[in-house]
């Protein structure tokens, strides 16, 4: 995974994803390639970190989870991270 320099982040494969390591631009490509990943590794639920703020970025992965054939559902985190974060639940 890329950020804007360019260069590669290694995050590792875990079921969690801080996307405030991230350029909000990059966020689509970022959860697209981290979900296919945690499928590799067998990893079928994933909590997605896009923060509160103003909910640009939740509604942009929220976006993505919609048409994302390997999501079978996604809700709002009800742990401490609340609405900072989403759980996804994904297709075996």
């Amino acid at each position: 995974m890329e950020n804007d320099n360019q260069e590669v982040i290694h995050i590792p494969i875990d079921g969690t994803l801080d996307l405030h390591t991230f350029s909000p631009k990059d966020a689509t490509s970022v959860v697209g390639e981290y979900i296919q990943a945690c499928l590799d590794k067998g990893i079928y639920e994933v909590q997605i970190i896009h923060g509160k703020g103003k909910g640009v970025l939740r509604r942009t992965v929220h976006s993505l989870l919609e048409k994302h054939p390997k999501v079978l559902s996604y809700k709002i985190d009800s742990g401490p991270s609340s609405w900072g974060a989403t759980i996804v639940q994904l297709k075996h």
